[in-house]
């Protein structure tokens, strides 16, 4: 199956936008400040847009709200071309564990996630379609971790099933992540080293204890 380009689709919809004249509104799922700032640099260009914080999927509480908190601060102090706003629903967890049932022994960048996945956008969607936006769109494909395919193929279903367009996305192509993390630095953004998660933050737990592990042994040695 060939891949599809979601960056040159992107830019045919932004030169159709420019040549029509119009600046439309655009929900833009976000899961945290770094992922945002490249995405809002490019996309607030385009779009008035409103940043749409849900993700039930971070753990503990105090991540997701230093999370939001870190999104709050990047929209009010960089300097963007068209308006931007913030949604932060409440946090309400129970909905990624029902979401992810059976698929908990799944290892990370399978099944789980891709429910993970498909339940962040598919809020998104359904709050375009009630709040009558133009578009829908997510942050996750900056991160070279995210499956930019399995976002866009689920981004199409869901246009479909709400009847508002998906705005398609990758945004990690030219030097999408690499200028993240230069505006991560200047901005001086908390990076997360976990996705979010409860077996991301395992996972992560496993790595740090293995490299410190690995450096008492060779202090030892």
């Amino acid at each position: 199956m060939q891949k599809i380009n979601y960056q040159l689709l992107l830019d045919r919809e932004l030169e159709k936008l420019a040549a029509e004249g119009r600046t439309p509104r655009l929900l833009l799922h976000a899961c945290c400040a770094p992922c945002s700032s490249y995405t809002l640099e490019y996309l607030s260009k385009h779009f008035e847009i409103t940043v749409f914080y849900y993700n039930p999927n971070i753990t503990p509480e105090e991540e997701f709200t230093h999370r939001a908190e870190e999104l709050r601060r990047l929209i009010s102090e960089m300097p963007l071309e068209n308006s931007v706003s913030l949604i932060v629903p409440e946090y309400i967890p129970q909905e990624f564990y029902d979401c992810i049932k059976g698929l908990e022994n799944i290892p990370e960048g399978g099944e789980r996630c891709f429910a993970c996945y498909r339940l962040r956008l598919e809020k998104t969607a359904a709050l375009a379609a009630e709040l009558c936006f133009d578009y829908f769109a997510t942050t996750l494909s900056i991160s070279p971790y995210k499956n930019a395919e399995k976002l866009g193929e689920i981004a199409s279903g869901l246009s479909e099933v709400y009847k508002v367009a998906a705005l398609p996305c990758d945004l990690k192509k030219r030097g999408g992540y690499k200028r993240s993390i230069e505006l991560s630095k200047q901005y001086g953004l908390y990076r997360q080293d976990y996705c979010g998660c409860i077996f991301s933050k395992r996972e992560r737990d496993k790595r740090v204890s293995a490299r410190e592990s690995g450096e008492k042994q060779r202090q030892e040695q």
